[in-house]
């Protein structure tokens, strides 16, 4: 039987995930009620696109544990609609939150919540288990709509393929990461010679290449009181766009698929050496 403090968090971890379920489903209501104008993505937007876009929370056989699905799309939105969406997003952040604080102090505890989570709803569960979608996705639970903070005049999508996330680390810190992988395997004893020829005040970069996504750039109808008369932001789901009338605004149609080639100019991360220092954690010294 598990610990009292144990039980209590994963029975806030269930409210948190029904009251998200239950945001959602209202948002839905909502929106099939007064359809304005939508646009998907490689799809037909229709009040079945949006359910599955937005109640798209499990795995599928064979998916990468850190990739998401994306279901890009645009959707007019009036008060009722984008008070809705808020209400979802406070969901999701309450959601993550308490997922953070189980990851923090309960670890063990995920693999159970992913378990016992999906039994709560079994209508959202049942019908997946022919198409191998029985796993929840943790991420894709809390990865929070994206939402236009003013009417827009128009939307430019555009594929996003080269970034990648750097971070900066001393040695020291390399040093510990590299012990953590197996320091009696010979490729991780190679690389921490290496790191021993390094000096301690070095700084490296640990490079993570990013999966291609689409970026979508708002051109407001009127500059925000901050003076912005424009936003770009990335878009995994349905982007909500301020459209009293439902109408939506002026946008393009991008490509079935990412460049296969770099297409921005190169970026300061070229300071790095072409080539990883230490592979096995894409550790690359500056030039």
């Amino acid at each position: 039987m598990a610990p009292a403090p144990t039980y209590r968090l994963l029975a806030e971890l269930e409210v948190a995930f029904d009251r998200l379920i239950e945001c959602t489903e209202s948002l839905l209501e909502v929106y099939a009620a007064s359809p304005a104008e939508a646009w998907a993505f490689q799809a037909e937007a229709s009040t079945d696109w949006l359910r599955r876009a937005l109640l798209d929370f499990w795995y599928t056989d064979g998916q990468d544990g850190r990739a998401t699905r994306s279901h890009v799309g645009l959707v007019a939105a009036d008060e009722p609609l984008l008070t809705k969406v808020a209400e979802v997003n406070a969901a999701k952040a309450e959601f993550a939150a308490q997922l953070a604080h189980i990851r923090d102090n309960h670890p063990p505890l995920l693999a159970e919540a992913k378990a016992v989570l999906p039994f709560r709803h079994p209508h959202l569960h049942d019908h997946l288990r022919g198409s191998g979608l029985a796993r929840l996705h943790l991420k894709q639970c809390w990865r929070a709509i994206p939402v236009a903070e003013a009417p827009v005049a128009r939307v430019r999508l555009a594929w996003y393929s080269s970034g990648r996330s750097i971070k900066r680390l001393t040695v020291r810190e390399v040093e510990q990461k590299l012990l953590a992988l197996d320091s009696d395997a010979p490729h991780v004893r190679i690389q921490l010679r290496k790191l021993a020829a390094l000096p301690s005040s070095e700084p490296l970069a640990q490079v993570q290449s990013q999966a291609p996504l689409m970026r979508a750039n708002l051109f407001y109808c009127e500059p925000l009181e901050d003076g912005r008369s424009r936003r770009a932001m990335n878009v995994a789901l349905p982007l909500f766009l301020p459209a009293p009338r439902g109408h939506l605004p002026d946008h393009n149609l991008p490509p079935a698929a990412p460049p296969q080639s770099r297409t921005r100019a190169r970026r300061s991360d070229e300071k790095l050496e072409e080539h990883p220092y230490l592979p096995s954690l894409r550790i690359y010294r500056y030039r």
